[in-house]
């Protein structure tokens, strides 16, 4: 069997901030891919805004490096749940993985996650044990715990044999040997094992084409764009060829452009070859798992199976009192083109429209998937109002089943207890509870998707923002029946339109938390606060003191209002209540009933009373 030894395909998987987009920046450096005056920004694989932000990778990148006389063409992963869909597809575009564990967290579940894709697909992993510089790094006990995850996941005998190296990705060092003061004084030793230990792949250029998309990319001049791997055969520019569609029609067309990757740039070419990683232009209508074959060796591969979603909201046109202040794009046409780009290149997302003209149901793969697309739309300048968020419930031979979500908690040990009993109330089943010793405690629970929708809050809370909880998609089962989580206060409504004045913030201030500051314009119908109890109340925030002549007693003292409240766009999301919207523009985020009048408010909860009464 040919194989091509001057190419290397791998993934890079790990969980969230265990540095390997730190990494794949170093080996991009070291291997002087970069012209020595070419500026290059930190963790260059992230490239939007996003992603710099909050230090996540959310799409995966492809980026490839010249080693010697070898190409190592590398996948970035987002190594978050909420994107698997990109992780599982990008495992049957490589060889290999290099598998990134921090030397102090060790394994974390998006590792587990990640690793066990990669397991199932009979990949070769190296495992990177990283900030191996760190005072607190335990390099020997991580790599207990990755051999017992590896066992654990059913990895084969080859896979067990897994090769070590111990990196500090920011210094840019790595060795084969544990001890941190031996590291090397640059990354050779990586690019060695990655050269031995992943398999090169067959040259079998010869036969007849086979190219399978398994990334999407949009530009306005060539339009959409495929990117994924020659299984089979050579492509060139001009050749004529059939994509073999997901609902088994076929397309010809012809390629107009072909690109490979160098550093982080796209570099066009004119062939493609068996092995090789590569971006495709000229087929308007290619999607994901799509196979391109010859016109007369139509021969598909097995379809790429996409994460369905588990969790939808319904996207709405802005319809409070100050809609249309604050955005560019207001209209229901604007909000649907824009949904309807995202599908262009988000294969994970589903849009269907409503009964109204103006409201969508967006279905996603979590909470963040779903807030990082509204997040975009706002900086965008879109104006929307979206519901609270809703767990896709699906029968299953006849059986009503919802999402499971395995959770890991890190905590100081005294708030076990408050968190065990708060996760007890939401239907989560302890599986595992371990203690590392340090006064910090290990916790591992199934629970319901629902019953962790507005949990962060409460656990920040409870764990006076001390633990770090982590969760990723286990599996569908059976639906718990009962309330799961939700919110238990009740919220302070504004009754008035107009300004919230110190004074009028200053006479609710006893009755709950404020969310907005002296000064906000606010509406009636708008949430101002949280209440203490669990009825929600309607409160004038908007109040002048009347002025009178007559001087009061305590007038020189000076009044302090209690810092409001203010949440982010997740916590917003996190929050809402059934009969509530959260509404969005490029320059705020605001809570609302959707009744806007108390009245009529009042009268639908009393019908919807009754309405239960008699069920």
């Amino acid at each position: 069997m040919k194989l091509r030894n001057d190419l290397r395909n791998i993934a890079i998987i790990a969980h969230v901030d265990h540095g390997k987009t730190t990494l794949v920046d170093e080996l991009l450096k070291q291997s002087g891919t970069f012209r020595a005056n070419e500026q290059v920004d930190e963790r260059a694989m992230d490239s939007n805004d996003l992603e710099r932000e909050r230090g996540i990778t959310i799409l995966a990148k492809n980026t490839a490096i010249q080693y010697k006389d070898s190409k190592i063409n590398i996948l970035d992963t987002p190594g978050h749940a909420d994107f698997g869909g990109e992780v599982e597809r990008i495992m049957k575009m490589v060889d290999g993985v290099l598998l990134v564990v921090d030397a102090y967290e060790g394994c974390m579940p998006q590792t587990r996650f990640v690793l066990k894709k990669a397991l199932e697909q009979k990949l070769t992993p190296i495992v990177v044990v990283n900030k191996i510089d760190k005072d607190s790094a335990r390099p020997e006990e991580v790599i207990d715990e990755v051999l017992e995850l590896f066992i654990e996941l059913d990895a084969n005998d080859e896979q067990l044999e897994f090769p070590v190296v111990y990196a500090s990705a920011i210094n840019g060092t790595a060795s084969l040997d544990p001890d941190p003061s031996n590291q090397d004084e640059n990354m050779q030793c990586l690019y060695e094992s990655i050269i031995e230990h992943i398999p090169a792949p067959v040259d079998n250029s010869e036969e007849g084409l086979q190219f399978q998309v398994a990334l999407l990319d949009y530009n306005d001049y060539v339009g959409r764009i495929g990117i994924g791997r020659v299984f089979r055969g050579t492509m060139t520019v001009g050749q004529q060829v059939s994509l073999m569609k997901l609902d088994g029609t076929v397309k010809n067309f012809r390629v107009t452009k072909i690109f490979g990757f160098l550093g982080l740039k796209r570099v066009e070419i004119q062939e493609a070859h068996a092995g090789d990683l590569i971006a495709v232009s000229g087929m308007e209508d290619i999607n994901v798992g799509e196979t391109v074959c010859p016109i007369d060796q139509q021969d598909p591969l097995p379809v790429l199976r996409i994460d369905e979603p588990t969790l939808q909201m319904t996207f709405a046109v802005n319809n409070s009192p100050f809609a249309g202040r604050e955005g560019k794009y207001v209209t229901s046409r604007k909000i649907e083109e824009r949904l309807l780009a995202q599908l262009q290149t988000d294969v994970s997302l589903r849009v269907e429209e409503t009964d109204s003209p103006d409201a969508w149901i967006v279905s996603g793969r979590g909470e963040l998937h779903l807030s990082i697309l509204i997040e975009n739309m706002r900086r965008e300048g879109y104006e929307l109002q979206v519901s609270k968020p809703k767990v896709i419930i699906r029968e299953i031979d006849g059986v009503k089943c919802e999402p499971v979500e395995r959770v890991q908690i890190d905590i100081p040990e005294e708030y076990m207890g408050g968190v065990i009993e708060s996760l007890g109330t939401r239907k989560g089943e302890m599986l595992d509870m371990v203690n590392n010793g340090n006064g910090q405690v290990r916790l591992v629970f199934l629970i319901p998707a629902r019953g962790l929708i507005g949990y962060s809050t409460e656990f920040m809370s409870i764990t006076r923002g001390f633990g770090i909880i982590n969760h990723t998609f286990d599996s569908y089962q059976p639906m718990q029946k009962g309330r799961v989580g939700g919110r238990h206060q009740g919220v302070i409504v504004s009754m008035e339109t107009g300004k919230a004045t110190t004074y009028g913030i200053m006479g609710v201030e006893d009755r709950g938390t404020i969310f907005v500051e002296p000064g906000t314009e606010i509406y009636a119908g708008m949430i101002v606060g949280e209440h203490t109890r669990e009825n929600d109340i309607t409160v004038n925030l908007t109040k002048m003191k009347q002025a009178t002549n007559v001087r009061s007693a305590t007038k020189d003292q000076t009044v302090t209002i209690k810092k409001p409240r203010i949440m982010s766009l997740e916590q917003s999301l996190e929050y809402l209540n059934d009969d509530e919207y959260c509404e969005i523009t490029p320059e705020s985020i605001r809570l609302r009933k959707k009744i806007l009048d108390k009245n009529e408010r009042e009268r639908v909860a009393k019908k919807q009373k009754l309405a239960e009464m008699e069920q």
